[in-house]
């Protein structure tokens, strides 16, 4: 059996495939390579003609990315899933879903963990990516904050996966205006796909110091 061992190799060789896969698309070249890293990270070319950037969303990722900003995450399997090497590292990512008090909120608020785990972010919010991979409360909670509280996120990266709510949710986004949001249209998403972005533009970050 013959295959393919070295892992940059496998990697080279993938892009080749998703390249002629996915062919021309109308995207800057900095969103481009957003998605070649979602349709990577899932095998699935849907991503392609889904993915949806709002105007300067991945130049405002990239520059929060290079200040060390904070990365919020709904869930903690989208936490595990960005890359530590990035300026502030993953001792500044964070996830509250397992709190108890995050819990004693959601139950007292008859709402979600991860909802709840939005409100308890409020603090932290402000410049950071707030990426939802999971929970589409989570993403109206977000939304929530930043049209009635005013929370101003450097970035949402608006993913989750499901077949209630997630679609809705991100078409509310699209309607957001206060925030730079990257989302893809349908009920595909979740914590692979929120992975995917935010280590896009960790690469991107990389590659502009270089």
């Amino acid at each position: 059996m013959t295959f393919i061992s070295d892992p940059y190799e496998i990697e080279k060789k993938s892009f080749e495939i998703i390249r002629g896969l996915i062919g021309e698309m109308a995207l800057t070249l900095s969103e481009r390579d957003v998605v070649m890293r979602v349709v990577h990270a899932t095998a699935d070319t849907d991503f392609a003609g889904a993915m949806v950037f709002s105007k300067g969303a991945v130049d405002a990722g990239v520059a929060a990315i290079r200040s060390g900003c904070c990365i919020i995450t709904d869930v903690k399997m989208l936490k595990a899933g960005i890359s530590p090497n990035r300026p502030g590292g993953s001792d500044n990512n964070h996830c509250f879903i397992s709190d108890i008090d995050v819990a004693a909120t959601a139950r007292k608020d008859g709402t979600t963990r991860a909802a709840s785990a939005m409100k308890k972010a409020k603090c932290r919010m402000d410049g950071s990516i707030v990426a939802i991979g999971n929970a589409p409360t989570a993403l109206y909670e977000v939304m929530r904050m930043v049209v009635e509280d005013g929370a101003r996120p450097a970035l949402i990266v608006g993913v989750p996966v499901g077949f209630v709510g997630a679609a809705e949710s991100k078409e509310a986004l699209l309607n957001i205006g206060q925030a730079p949001f990257i989302t893809n249209h349908g009920r595909k998403g979740g914590s692979p796909v929120g992975a995917a972005v935010i280590n896009a533009l960790i690469k991107l970050a990389e590659e502009q110091v270089k």
